[in-house]
């Protein structure tokens, strides 16, 4: 959460001449609803299986950047989807520099209500290291600006 993959995603598909899809918002889309409704009917786990879903249609597409939802890492099978389909990037964010980019965002259904330092220490401890196994490429965005980032990826992605 907060990360930037989004932002970056859409830059680095720029710079990549590659198409942009956000997997939440193509839940949004096919669902006719936001993603807060999805978890407040639905709770994480019905959520989960839509992002599942969405997951394995956008990976059988071809020059196509996807951007995950921070939350896909944590089925096994999306791992694998997101791995058979392409190379993997993590975008590390420390935990104090997400709590500074999502200070302002309502929209953040695991956020809402609560200690927002406190949810996001154990969002990073369950989901760092499986985003380690599943990344092929790590990079870390504190104190650096979107461009900057997505820059340095299309470069490394050029290389390999």
């Amino acid at each position: 959460m907060g990360a930037g993959k989004t932002t970056i995603g859409r830059l680095l598909a720029d710079q990549l001449g590659l198409e942009f899809k956000d997997a939440d918002r193509e839940i949004e889309a096919r669902s006719g609803v936001d993603i807060p409704w999805i978890f407040d009917r639905e709770g994480e786990a019905g959520f989960r299986q839509r992002e599942a879903a969405v997951l394995e249609e956008l990976a059988q597409l071809d020059n196509v950047l996807v951007s995950t939802g921070g939350g896909a890492i944590l089925l096994p099978q999306n791992r694998e989807v997101m791995r058979a389909a392409g190379t993997v990037v993590f975008l590390y964010t420390s935990v104090d520099e997400q709590v500074r980019r999502t200070s302002r965002d309502r929209k953040r259904p695991l956020l809402q209500g609560k200690d927002p330092k406190q949810v996001l220490t154990e969002l990073m401890t369950v989901r760092e290291p499986l985003y380690r196994q599943a990344a092929h490429i790590v990079v870390t965005t504190d104190g650096r600006g979107p461009r900057a980032v997505a820059t340095e990826l299309a470069q490394r992605l050029r290389r390999d």
